[in-house]
């Protein structure tokens, strides 16, 4: 678009006689280019200065379009021979840029980015200029005299606007020079080291210095590892170093912003992907918020700023509600879950407004209203530094000076501009300053009255490694009244201060946890919760405190995706690189997951058979996301998995879809080598081998301790031949042992298996052999008495039951399974659910009714989810708080602990009845 079609504002003039005087000087220009011109010379002397010196060229230019003038600027200040050119051509892009801006031919975003775009080539020029000579000369040892300069190993990392392309009108630009030292000998170092810091020096001056054709940009190297003694220019080896042992939060923040601007940039690259782990952390980072307040407070302190907003004098970046309000308030929460989630790391400030709205960590609203801001700020801000091409961001403390922007800003009234920029810097307030500086909560005034009891615990607090640092304390000063006020609203307090008392002590650290809580106040009502209802929950928390990240990472109470979408995820959560990182990986991932379905049912937002169905899809996403993994490990050593590959089979309650947070997993392995013997790799070894060592590191993926903790306990016992038999099975042998060698109790176990893992075909053949087997499997009366005789080993055993031992006895949850196993058997049922297994048995005629051991069934099956979340143990009513009593009864559809437990012994008695009239007394037989 040309200039004189284009234009859509222009400023005031506030000297109309120096307007005029451009006018004179640029003579027959249109009517709306006549008015920008003289507007934009009547109310800056620097810009009425270049077009007075720049008139021929200026003429050119208005002519035609304003993008391709500047990329011509561009290119040409790519080209540059010396540093008077680049001075020249800035000088030209300076006023080319106010133009278009001052007209409203471009945005912000495009003011903004012609001006990095320009300051790129600049310090491209300018570094290729120091470097070719050092080159030439043999000045950096190693690198051949014809070497380029962008070869040479150099990288300079643009900061701050400059890396994110928000430069604004006569911005500093903030540089981090550094140099790969991996091609170079270690004996040339230092040599090359003084190179690289000469050419750093030398771009620097050929980028400040003012001369009579003006500067470039004033450059700033000051943002590099501790710059009081770090030299100009250091090694990449040598900031990471720094960054991993010393790097401070405002790091982590300047490097949201960092890019490779010049020099080898592929090096550049890697630097930054390197770094990744010191600006992401893994996990929500909350204590960011605290440590940005702490810088806010120092900034203010600093430049004497106060908490108001009176325009004459007033900082538009860095006083209240200006521009760095905005992007503290984005740039705090990019670090904060970052992290997690890489769609938020986003270099630009309304990029940055866009991605944390789109994953819901700020409305659309505060999206909307912030980006307006911020885009009407910085115009604000550019207007400031164009009177005078100055580095300054503060309005003017002059009538006359006010009234000289508020022209710029194409306002003819300056009380109208005062109205509207208070109102804008009035609005970002009302939105960053209680992210920032939330002040006090309710409750927070006066502790919660104490027992006596409660306040000997309290007094402990101070002593454990929670607590140590000053910032934890500080920290907790502030949630622990409200702590206190939510744990005493509970039924009996004093056990929840205890079970807070167990949580808190077995935190190694406190200042994440602590700062995760001060910025999420419904963490505190789940905390609470949690301690209330279940203690051993509260010690596992204070272990896993991580998974707390879950609750606040945008998804928690997302519907459930299903186990095919949660393996995808867990896949991509898995680095490929890496397999013990990959496997901590999982755990983590794992547990965050387990712990949403945990919380799901405490809160009662899903039932007991959901949470069951749920426990079952992410066991299963594990499973079928570790397998592959597993066999890459092996495959790396001995090649890929010979002849169709291998097959996970779950067994038992994984089998059946259903299980509870304790469960362990029973898995069965089977593979088809086909006619391949050996595996072809590195280090061969016979099929029968193979899948032996990926069965056995599937078992050490999922039950092997790491520094994350476990997966899941598993049990191969249900494979053919038991212990005795390998651990993984051939698919033909699997089916020769069914068809001819399987017990009864193993063709019941059989009417559960699910092929959850492994190649279509492979789990498609599994399946016909489970169909074929249950379908020729015995006849009634030799099942019915196989069943009976196993039920009566069980109790021998020492599985009798309890009241709340829901599981083994007679009547129990085992006893249920048992019965509707034997009944699809019988039926030739390929169902796999208790419930669907149980009307098979009515089909077979083994049972008259289905319901009311279903009945049963789901009565216990809600308990031992319920119990699961208060403990590896049945719980003890005589030992139960409160909280987990009124739990249980929840689950459980009773009102209260004594009702349920006359509901239970009911129900066993009426399953007992059923399952002792359907099998036959076996009793007298038992040796």
């Amino acid at each position: 678009m040309s200039f004189a079609g284009g234009i859509t504002r222009a400023p005031v003039a506030f000297d109309p006689d120096r307007g005029a005087e451009a006018l004179d000087i640029l003579p027959r220009l249109p009517g709306e280019l006549a008015e920008l011109i003289s507007g934009t010379a009547g109310c800056s002397p620097y810009l009425a200065r270049l077009i007075a010196s720049e008139r021929d060229w200026l003429e050119e230019v208005l002519a035609g379009e304003p993008d391709t003038a500047m990329a011509t600027l561009v290119e040409a200040a790519m080209e540059a021979g010396t540093g008077a050119e680049l001075r020249g051509l800035k000088s030209r892009a300076a006023l080319l840029i106010a133009l278009a801006d001052l007209g409203g031919i471009w945005d912000l975003a495009s003011v903004t980015g012609a001006l990095t775009r320009f300051a790129d080539a600049a310090v491209g020029t300018a570094l290729r200029l120091a470097l070719t000579p050092l080159i030439a000369r043999g000045k950096l040892p190693g690198l051949d005299p014809d070497t380029p300069p962008e070869a040479a190993g150099m990288i300079v990392l643009a900061m701050g606007k400059m890396g994110a392309f928000e430069l604004n009108y006569s911005s500093d630009i903030d540089l981090i020079c550094l140099f790969d030292d991996g091609p170079f000998d270690a004996s040339d170092l230092q040599e090359v080291r003084a190179g690289f810091v000469r050419a750093t020096r030398a771009m620097a001056a050929t980028l400040s210095e003012h001369t009579a054709e003006g500067y470039v940009f004033r450059t700033d190297l000051r943002l590099r590892p501790d710059a009081g003694v770090t030299p100009v220019c250091l090694s990449t080896e040598a900031a990471l170093r720094y960054y991993e042992a010393e790097g401070r939060t405002w790091e982590r923040a300047a490097y949201i912003k960092a890019r490779p601007a010049a020099g080898t940039l592929a090096a550049g690259d890697r630097f930054l992907e390197a770094l990744t782990p010191f600006v992401w952390r893994r996990h929500l980072d909350f204590a960011a918020i605290h440590e940005t307040q702490e810088m806010r407070r120092r900034i203010r302190d600093h430049k004497g700023f106060g908490t108001g907003i009176s325009l004459p004098g007033h900082n538009v970046k860095l006083g209240t509600g200006g521009i760095r309000e905005i992007e503290f308030f984005a740039q705090t929460r990019q670090l904060i879950a970052g992290g997690r989630d890489p769609g938020l790391r986003q270099r630009d400030t309304v990029g940055a407004l866009s991605a944390l709205a789109g994953r819901g960590w700020i409305d659309e609203s505060e999206r909307a209203t912030l980006t307006a801001h911020y885009r009407a700020l910085r115009e604000v801000e550019h207007r400031l530094q164009m009177v005078g091409d100055a580095q300054t961001q503060i309005l003017p403390n002059s009538a006359e000076g006010m009234d000289r922007i508020a022209r710029f800003c194409g306002y003819g009234d300056t009380g109208a501009f005062e109205y509207w920029l208070r109102g804008v810097m009035e609005e970002v307030t009302a939105l960053s300053v209680p992210f920032f500086d939330p002040g006090p909560r309710p409750g927070q005034e006066v502790l919660a009255e104490l027992s006596d009891t409660a306040r000997d615990i309290v007094a402990r607090w101070p002593g454990y490694p929670a607590l140590r640092s000053a910032r934890a304390r500080e920290i907790f000063a502030r949630l622990r009244p409200e702590l206190l006020s939510r744990l005493e609203q509970s039924a009996r307090p004093d056990e929840a201060i205890a079970a807070f008392d167990g949580f808190l002590r077995g935190l190694p650290a406190g200042v994440q946890i602590f700062a995760l809580f001060d910025a999420n106040p419904p963490l505190v009502d789940l905390i609470g919760d949690i301690c209330t209802i279940s203690p051993a929950l509260a010690r596992y928390l204070s272990q896993h405190s991580a998974v707390f990240d879950a609750v606040i990472g945008g998804d928690f109470f997302s519907p459930w995706p299903g186990a095919e979408a949660l393996s995808r995820a867990l896949t991509g959560a898995m680095p490929r690189d890496d397999y013990e990182r990959a496997l901590d990986a999982a755990r983590t991932w794992q547990k965050e997951w387990h712990f949403r379905i945990g919380v799901h049912l405490l809160r009662g937002l899903i039932d007991p058979e959901e949470a069951g169905r749920q426990y079952a899809d992410l066991a299963e996403a594990v499973v079928a996301a570790l397998w592959p993994l597993v066999q890459d490990d092996i495959a790396r050593r001995h090649g890929p998995p010979p002849g169709a590959g291998g097959a996970v089979v779950a067994m038992g309650s994984l089998g059946a879809g259903a299980l509870n947070a304790g469960s362990d997993l029973d898995l069965i392995v089977i593979y088809d080598a086909g006619i391949v013997e050996m595996s072809e790799g590195p280090r061969p070894i016979d099929a029968r081998s193979w899948y032996a060592k990926a069965t056995k590191a599937l078992i050490a993926a999922l039950s092997a301790p790491t520094a994350s903790g476990i997966l899941y306990e598993v049990d191969l016992r249900l494979r053919p031949s038991g212990r005795q038999g390998p651990v993984a099975t051939a698919v033909t042998a699997f089916e020769t042992y069914q068809r001819e060698e399987a017990w009864t109790w193993e063709h019941l176990a059989l009417t559960r298996a699910r092929c959850i893992a492994g190649p279509t075909d492979l789990c498609g053949t599994v399946e016909r052999i489970r169909r074929e087997a249950i379908a020729t499997a015995g006849q009634g009366a030799e099942v019915l008495a196989n069943t009976a005789d196993m039920r009566v080993r069980l109790e021998a055993a020492g599985r009798t039951g309890g009241t709340f031992d829901v599981k083994t006895g007679p009547g129990g949850l085992q006893d249920i399974e048992l019965v509707a196993q034997a009944g699809a058997l019988l039926a030739k049922s390929p169902e796999r659910g208790t419930e669907a297994q149980l009307q098979a048995a009515v089909a077979a005629g083994v049972i008259a009714d289905a319901a009311p051991l279903w009945d049963a069934a789901t009565l216990f099956q809600a308990l031992r989810h319920g119990a699961a979340l208060l403990g590896p143990k049945a719980p003890d009513p005589e030992t139960l708080g409160a909280g987990a009593r009124a739990f249980l009864a929840r689950v459980t559809d009773t009102s209260d602990i004594d009702a349920l437990m006359a509901k239970l012994d009911s129900a066993r008695e009426v399953s007992t009845d059923i399952i002792a009239a359907a099998l036959p007394d076996v009793q007298e037989d038992r040796p």
